[in-house]
């Protein structure tokens, strides 16, 4: 039972890991990132049409990761080049790709609701579980140990300080935005050829805002950001094993619905209790212009 439970775990906070590093690399860079919901949902779109087309879930992950970064680099092109606010950017980017995928899906399905079914072997199994606690020590290691690590952070801390060491800032934050575009995309990967056999509409509900969520309840740190991903993974994990079961308080069944808002409910809380404890990046959400 425990077993089983931790399993389900690691798996279904896989999705939250990859777009929480995503990120990640955009908020130590600078800029603020609450169109990871977008990301996710279009690379899910992405990897489960790319899986169908070739067979072929690491061609279909690519393609989702591909079409997620494309939407990252317009995102970047409005709030780095254009300076546009960010929330609003990125909840325009939310917005785009939660229209877009069914009028796609209409387009080449005929159909506005889901792709179509995934045999098993043609999806992802473990190979991402590995990636992503990978991706985690690569985060850790790079951002801690090596100049472009440095260059993110200052990017996000002392801007000013970079470009007077001959850094461009700016371009910095792009790197930080395109990655995590790609991470997030493969978050979605994960979630429509992995944790499921298709893509269906709007299938990430609110795990990009988890995943943020993840972000800030870590302090903006890989390791930690992990163990909040964790943590908001183990609540998805029980409530679907809760699902299964009929739970009953005094001698009434639970509603599914209940049952169903534990995740969102863990997050809330775990907002709630620790986001005045945690200090963003200094230069969080301003934009840049060099003097």
């Amino acid at each position: 039972m425990i077993l089983a439970l931790l399993a389900s775990t690691f798996r279904v906070s896989t999705p939250l890991l990859f777009a929480a590093l995503g990120g990640l690399c955009s908020e130590r860079a600078g800029v603020v990132n609450i169109a990871l919901e977008g990301f996710m949902l279009i690379g899910a779109f992405g990897a489960a049409v790319g899986t169908v087309a070739t067979h072929s879930p690491w061609t279909g992950s690519v393609i989702g990761l591909s079409a997620s970064t494309a939407l990252a680099a317009l995102y970047g092109l409005f709030v780095i080049r254009l300076r546009s606010n960010q929330i609003v950017a990125g909840a325009a980017i939310n917005m785009l790709a939660l229209g877009l995928t069914p009028f796609l899906c209409k387009i080449f399905y005929d159909v506005t609701s889901s792709t179509p079914a995934i045999p098993a072997n043609e999806r992802l199994h473990l190979a991402p579980l590995y990636l992503v606690w990978l991706a985690v020590g690569l985060c850790w290691f790079g951002l801690r140990y090596t100049r472009l690590g440095l260059w993110i952070s200052f990017a996000g801390e002392h801007p000013e300080a970079l470009e007077a060491a001959g850094i461009r800032v700016n371009r910095i934050r792009w790197l930080g935005v395109l990655l995590s575009g790609a991470l997030a995309g493969m978050g979605g990967a994960s979630l429509s050829i992995l944790l499921s056999s298709s893509f269906s509409r709007n299938m990430t509900a609110g795990r990009g805002f988890m995943a943020l969520a993840a972000l800030i309840f870590g302090k903006w740190r890989p390791v930690q950001t992990a163990f909040a991903c964790l943590l908001f993974g183990a609540s998805e994990a029980v409530q679907i094993r809760l699902q299964l079961q009929r739970v009953k308080i005094w001698g009434e069944e639970i509603p599914v619905q209940f049952i169903q808002i534990l995740p969102y409910v863990v997050t809330i809380i775990a907002l709630a209790g620790f986001v005045g404890r945690s200090n963003a990046p200094k230069a969080l959400g301003i934009p840049f212009r060099k003097e």
